[in-house]
């Protein structure tokens, strides 16, 4: 039985005192026994957290009552356990970098349903775009959809300036990410940039994995999330996906047979671009977390590799 909620949510709305909103969260959090990490900036909120299933309703209706964050987006799916390990919250510049100054709240694109999105995405004359970066879309990704091949969602511009410019001005751009926060930012920078058919999916790929029976489905794989399940599927169940605690990449359990991987320090993917100093350093974590299990704790290198990035 699931006995757990995972919510991940998101609000653009000007905040004024950071520090007041962090500490009466994180005392609602702690009391009602919900882990996981949240954003909070003069932009918004952003997170993804887990509790169980009644916390989890009286948080969303804390958020909204409490810190006026009247009709926030968010999506819920189910575990066994919590797949948070603590409960942290952070105050930043923004709740998803992109690292230029774009307004959400005015100049965002279109939101399309998840019921219509299939029939926008298959449209000749629609450019489908991934959103999310390289290790996120290596497991799971919409047909005939352009991976920007970024690294970090602050080299997204980049890729719009160099792959998109204004010679598809006359197409329509469809985009998409994992819990629909990304999109918001990255239509609302093509908006402030000159493009007018710009659109977007509500609530992201999650929602429509909610929303979209399989036989009809146009996602292909399996869809990466930031807390310890590493991947979902179709049925918003734990995937088929570990993760690499040296490099973060998700990896399969063919992955794991290879020569390169090596517990905690090393996979396919990163073997060659570890440095020796930072593979010793790997080792030595992962003998510090392999301790801390026999002693029936958590180490907190498993929560800093685990909650190093947060959905998008």
């Amino acid at each position: 039985m699931d006995n757990y909620s995972v919510c991940a949510f998101y609000k653009f709305i000007k905040i004024k005192n950071l520090q007041n909103n962090k500490k009466l969260l994180y005392e609602f959090l702690i009391k009602k026994e919900i882990k996981g990490t949240i954003i909070i900036a003069r932009e918004g909120i952003n997170g993804t957290v887990s509790g169980n299933n009644n916390s989890i309703k009286e948080m969303l209706i804390f958020l909204c009552k409490n810190l006026n964050f009247k009709n926030i987006e968010y999506k819920i799916s189910y575990h066994f356990n919590n797949p948070f390990y603590r409960t942290k919250i952070r105050v930043k510049n923004e709740i998803v970098t992109l690292g230029n100054k774009v307004n959400p709240r005015k100049n965002s694109g279109t939101y399309i349903e998840p019921e219509k999105w299939n029939e926008l995405i298959t449209d000749k004359d629609t450019i489908l775009v991934d959103t999310r970066n390289e290790y996120e879309i290596s497991i799971g990704t919409f047909k005939n959809s352009i991976n920007p091949h970024t690294n970090s969602f602050r080299d997204f511009p980049l890729f719009v300036d160099n792959n998109l410019k204004k010679k598809n001005e006359s197409k329509k751009i469809a985009m998409f990410c994992t819990g629909g926060i990304r999109c918001e930012k990255s239509t609302a920078y093509l908006k402030e940039n000159g493009y007018e058919n710009v659109y977007h999916l509500k609530g992201g790929i999650l929602n429509y994995l909610k929303k979209i029976d399989k036989k009809e489905s146009l996602w292909i794989g399996e869809c990466f999330v930031f807390d310890n399940r590493v991947s979902v599927n179709h049925d918003l169940i734990k995937g088929d996906y570990d993760q690499c605690h040296a490099c973060r990449i998700p990896i399969s359990e063919n992955d794991k047979k290879s020569k390169y991987y090596k517990e905690g320090v090393s996979c396919p993917y990163c073997y060659n671009k570890v440095s020796n100093e930072r593979r010793l350093r790997f080792k030595e974590r992962q003998k510090q977390i392999n301790l801390a299990k026999k002693r029936g704790i958590e180490h907190l290198g498993v929560n800093q590799i685990k909650n190093k990035n947060l959905n998008a």
